[in-house]
């Protein structure tokens, strides 16, 4: 079996299961996205006469919500917390810092597949603000340095 035959039977296993839900797209989107880290382009169609959308109505919902992918995640995705109590801590600096040390913006993912960049809206973690989420850990009072060291110990840990 190809990994794009297991991609459109993952797709479709997950449509049958969920397209008699009240408002069945966003689950059918996140069961997709759980089951794969992304939505591929190429399942829009089959959601779409799943639901008996047009493909413009599924393709909408994608891009409206910022969570869904429509690439593969990198290995790792790392959260830049952008609420106000970060911001206010030096979160642009931050931001800029992250983006120029990966050679990416948000919702990208570095040429060497390990790494996803993408924003979040409050990590809950203010008091030791700017934040950042690497996978499951969440880091506070980041400095650009202290970003370059949790990078290169999440790149030697991969």
């Amino acid at each position: 079996m190809t990994e794009s035959t297991s991609i459109q039977e993952t797709v479709q296993s997950v449509i049958t299961t969920l397209k008699d839900k009240p408002g069945a797209l966003l689950p059918i989107l996140h069961g997709i996205q759980d089951a794969l880290g992304y939505i591929p382009a190429d399942s829009v169609p089959a959601i779409a006469q799943g639901l008996h959308l047009s493909r413009a109505e599924v393709h909408g919902v994608i891009s409206f919500y910022h969570y869904f992918r429509d690439t593969p995640p990198g290995k790792q995705t790392i959260h830049i917390c952008r609420a106000e109590s970060c911001q206010a801590m030096g979160g642009k600096e931050l931001e800029q810092h992250v983006k120029d040390q990966l050679g990416i913006d948000y919702h990208e993912t570095t040429a060497d597949g390990q790494f996803s960049l993408e924003p979040v809206y409050c990590l809950g973690n203010c008091a030791c603000s700017p934040a950042i989420q690497v996978g499951e850990d969440i880091y506070g009072r980041v400095s650009p340095k202290s970003f370059d060291a949790i990078i290169n110990e999440k790149k030697e840990l991969a």
